[in-house]
């Protein structure tokens, strides 16, 4: 009688389901760190736009620069932007990197790259 009772109990056990747990508080800690990079990446990108309708790369440093400061982008300058022509069109490009802590020597390494259209 008792192993049949054994048999048909099925289910998640307690330490199943706080092994679950934690992995989701893991991975929410860690989206809750890279989302806001993410969002300065794409805020990035529109000052980027911005920028490309200067004229000369000093304004175009210049012009990304108080977007910059405008919208608190702290990760990269005017000055770290690469400008160039193609046919006649301005192209900026950048390159960052964002390291974020997970604990103890872990480090989550995240590289954007960016260029404008």
């Amino acid at each position: 009688m008792l192993k049949n009772l054994k048999s048909k109990q099925q289910g998640a056990s307690l330490i199943g389901m706080l092994f679950v747990g934690a992995v989701l508080v893991f991975l929410g800690v860690i989206g809750a760190q890279v989302v806001p990079t993410y969002t300065e990446y794409q805020t990035i990108g529109k000052a980027v736009e911005k920028a490309r309708q200067s004229g000369s790369v000093a304004e175009v440093r210049s012009v990304f620069d108080k977007a910059a400061q405008i919208d608190d982008i702290k990760s990269i300058t005017g000055k770290d932007l690469e400008v160039s022509k193609e046919g006649d069109k301005i192209v900026i490009s950048f390159a960052y990197s964002k390291e974020i802590h997970l604990g103890g020597p872990a480090f989550l390494l995240l590289k954007y790259t960016g260029r404008s259209k």
